[in-house]
């Protein structure tokens, strides 16, 4: 048992032998490869190849970009003033209703009553006015009665018009044109005051409230242009102005509230969405180079400059300071001049102030073009 034991061992040491032996012979063979291509580029085409890209001026915009919650334009909950039972539901969920439309019909018997007692009030004391006109104008009765019985008519007829009214608050309408929300109510629900009957939102435009760090007090103005984007909608962009800036800064976050209104066609926007707004400042020109030739590090950032010396180029670190970054582009504040060549791609491949060579044919234009593409802009 002993002897199978260590001659299974054994083997297994073997193994691990012939296993390091080929991936040092296959390492070898690398380094190898490398240096004998490094050795036939030459005095001017040693080191890795690379691609290169020229730092360019490019067109970058000052924007505030903060987050603001959408709102129609005007909203409302549907509700009772008092509590009754519904007799009629005269909407559909969804649906768009213009200013005044009935939306939903309370029980009224008592009101019904009262109009038709008023009614009859009116019709009496009409008789009797009309009666006594007739008797005062053949000189059987004087003014002063004629006068007594057009003031009864009067309040008849104005006990009438109070009984319409109150008649007229059990039917709840649309206080202004919009669209319906969900509800749950049906003919024979009791509504108690306050319960919410639907919901009403005009959003054919909406609005979208955000705060502002006071800082940017002096550049904000009514009419400013925002561009906002919404998950939901992914990086598709919707297109407004500000309309109104609010009178008061928050003394705790320092910030106010601005107001913008954004034209909502098809009503894809719905009140309470996120929506993360940005305003345009103005625009700049500074230099700047593709995403992929700065290597973040930390807090800082580099890029590798191809140099030019007397045994060929080299990659040569140069650390910038980044600004902005948009379409692709990253905004170089210092560290870099324009024109300078930079490697394009594949930072983490080279070491500082290695010989590098710029790949020529379609990889070297493809590292070249989204720099020249940003100066002709």
């Amino acid at each position: 048992m002993v002897k199978r034991h260590f001659f299974l061992v054994a083997a297994a040491i073997v193994l691990a032998l012939m296993v390091v032996a080929v991936v040092m012979r296959m390492a070898f063979a690398d380094d190898e490869k490398g240096g004998g291509a490094g050795g036939r580029g030459g005095a001017g085409g040693r080191g890795q190849t690379v691609s290169e890209a020229v730092a360019s001026p490019r067109e970058f915009s000052d924007r505030i970009r903060v987050l603001g919650v959408a709102r129609g334009r005007r909203s409302v909950n549907i509700t009772s003033s008092t509590s009754e039972l519904i007799t009629r539901v005269m909407f559909t969920d969804g649906q768009r209703v213009a200013a005044g439309t009935p939306l939903v019909q309370l029980q009224a018997r008592e009101e019904d009553a009262s109009i038709a007692q008023a009614r009859a009030q009116v019709a009496r004391a009409q008789t009797q006015y009309e009666r006594y006109k007739t008797l005062s104008e053949r000189g059987f009765a004087s003014a002063a009665m004629v006068e007594q019985y057009e003031t009864e008519l009067e309040s008849a007829r104005a006990s009438l018009e109070a009984s319409q009214a109150r008649a007229g608050d059990r039917t709840i309408r649309a206080p202004f044109a919009g669209v319906l929300g969900l509800s749950t109510v049906t003919a024979g629900t009791l509504v108690n005051p306050g319960a919410v009957i639907t919901t009403l939102d005009d959003i054919d435009v909406v609005r979208v409230d955000f705060p502002v760090p006071e800082r940017y007090l002096s550049v904000l103005r009514a009419g400013t242009p925002i561009i906002a984007t919404i998950d939901a909608y992914g990086d598709e962009v919707f297109t407004g102005r500000i309309a109104l800036i609010d009178t008061r800064v928050n003394e705790a976050s320092r910030s106010i509230t601005a107001r913008a209104e954004i034209p909502n066609p098809g009503a894809r926007i719905r009140p309470g969405m996120a929506v993360r707004v940005a305003v345009q400042q103005g625009l700049r020109q500074a230099v700047s180079v593709p995403e992929a030739a700065v290597q973040y590090e930390g807090e800082g950032a580099f890029v590798y400059r191809i140099v030019n010396g007397e045994r060929g180029s080299t990659a040569q670190r140069v650390t910038v300071e980044t600004g902005a970054v948009e379409g692709g582009f990253v905004e170089i504040l210092t560290g870099l001049n324009n024109g300078d060549r930079v490697v394009g791609s594949g930072l983490n491949r080279i070491q500082p102030n290695a010989p590098v060579r710029v790949g020529g044919g379609e990889r070297g234009a493809q590292g070249r073009a989204p720099a020249q593409q940003g100066a002709a802009r």
